[in-house]
Parts: C-alpha cells; structure tokens; sequence
C-alpha cells in the first residue's frame, strides 16, 4: 500500500490516505504523479497531495497529521516538541539540546526519563 498526504494551508498535512499500489502504476512502475490525480479525480478536488514512505525510504519521516512538509527539504516534520528542540538537518527530527541518558536506551536499566523543558534536561522518571 502507498501512502499520501493532503496538504492544507502552510504545509500542514491534514490527512493521510492509503492507495493500493496497482492504482500507482504507470508503464510498469509505480508513479506519485498517478496516485495524486487517482485522489484528486476520486474525492473530485484539486487540493495537494504528496506521497510519503511509511518505510521511510523517501521524504525523510512517514508524515502524520499537523507535521509539515517543506519543500526546501522535500522532508516531511513533525511539529517542534519543545522550543528549545533542534532540528537535525541529516534526518528532519527534534533533537534535544542534551542527549538522552545512556541509561535509558536500555530497558534492562529499569531507568526511563522525561524531558524538562524548564531545566532543559532529562529527569528521571518511576
């Protein structure tokens, strides 16, 4: 199955619908092009469609709804999860401005964190 996004005003994605792969091919390959005038001609509008990867494996993140697509980047966002959040330019996603503990990317450390946005840093949580 493929998967598009509808662009709404500032590029915000407001819905996302799923395609049956036959309907995306054009001389034997599979083509966005198609799949945008399949959705336009079926709900009979001409909004904006953008096909994204659940994989991953195009347009940098699968895009959900309220993430934004920007064209500079041809990369789908997620909304900024807290001001003092950096965008890493490589993968398009919110990096904190400390890194996550070491401790907590292993399950087996019974340690978990949260972000504190007042201290900008990582407390642990029970």
């Amino acid at each position: 199955m493929a998967h598009f996004t509808k662009i709404g005003v500032g590029n915000i994605v407001s819905s996302v619908e799923v395609v049956n792969n036959a309907v995306l091919m054009k001389d034997g390959k599979e083509d966005e092009a198609t799949g945008i005038k399949f959705l336009q001609d079926l709900y009979n509008n001409k909004d904006t469609y953008i096909q994204t990867s659940y994989n991953n494996n195009f347009r940098k993140n699968y895009a959900g709804i309220g993430y934004i697509y920007d064209e500079t980047r041809d990369a789908f966002i997620a909304p900024k999860p807290f001001p003092s959040w950096i965008l890493n330019e490589d993968t398009c996603k919110w990096d904190a401005p400390v890194p996550y503990p070491d401790a907590g990317k292993n399950p087996e450390s019974g340690k978990f964190y949260s972000w504190n946005e007042d201290t900008t840093s990582w407390i642990e949580v029970d």
